[in-house]
């Protein structure tokens, strides 16, 4: 009796399989993704669906499902598409601090203009296999690692929590804030009021609401300086002492 062969399941991930041609000059995948992200920028995750883009591409579910099997899939490739606007500087080990803030900036920058970015990282399936993902990983490896750092994974772990961390709280104020059609600005002093009744009783989180926001986006742009700082002075601590 024949042995009986058992095929195995296919890895669920985009990067896993190989890229089928493109079976009409305008659909690609490099145009699929495209509309993709415009659609997440625009609506979020939430309103994304193969059906919509199809449409939107003029594209039929046949034609679609050839490039992007299914939504997972899709947010692995959007996922990977915007982290080719993220910018690390190049590590030469001077100035590792200088690199990192610059690598951080840019991740939080690109966080900020594709909201739903942070919020799905840990949902994108293998989106780490993407070449931009596998390209960013790998220049931070090299700056961390021409620093001196012994386990440059373990820095680039921490510093990214911190990005993360931040840029998923912040994009969802944002997000909150258009969805309100007024001003960052507006929105506080709206805001404000209600805010500081709710701290009345507590004396050290009234004093924090106590004082006038002028500039939002400074004091973002500064809380995220700040606790940057505080992360980047504890790695420091970890880096060996030249000899």
């Amino acid at each position: 009796m024949a042995a009986r062969t058992t095929k195995a399941n296919p890895i669920p991930s985009v990067w896993a399989r190989r890229a089928r041609e493109a079976d009409q000059p305008a659909l690609s995948r490099a145009a699929i993704v495209r509309e993709a992200v415009l659609m997440l920028d625009a609506d979020g995750v939430e309103a994304l669906s193969m059906r919509k883009l199809g449409a939107r591409l003029n594209a039929g579910a046949t034609s679609l499902y050839r490039h992007v099997a299914t939504k997972d899939e899709l947010m692995e490739l959007a996922v990977d598409e915007v982290f080719g606007e993220i910018a690390v500087p190049a590590a030469d080990g001077a100035d590792w601090r200088a690199a990192a803030t610059g690598a951080a900036q840019s991740f939080r920058a690109t966080a900020l203009r594709h909201r739903w970015l942070s919020s799905v990282l840990g949902q994108a399936g293998l989106a780490y296999l993407g070449p931009n993902l596998m390209s960013f990983s790998e220049r931070l490896a090299a700056l961390f690692a021409d620093a001196g750092f012994p386990e440059p994974e373990r820095a680039i772990e921490t510093v990214l929590s911190y990005v993360i961390g931040m840029s998923t709280t912040e994009a969802a104020w944002l997000t909150t804030v258009a969805r309100s059609g007024e001003s960052e600005a507006d929105f506080i002093a709206r805001l404000m009021p209600a805010a500081q009744q709710a701290v009345a009783d507590h004396e050290h989180l009234a004093e924090a609401y106590a004082a006038e926001v002028v500039d939002p986006v400074a004091l973002r742009d500064d809380k995220f300086a700040y606790g940057l700082e505080v992360v980047l002075d504890g790695l420091a601590l970890r880096r060996p002492k030249a000899s």
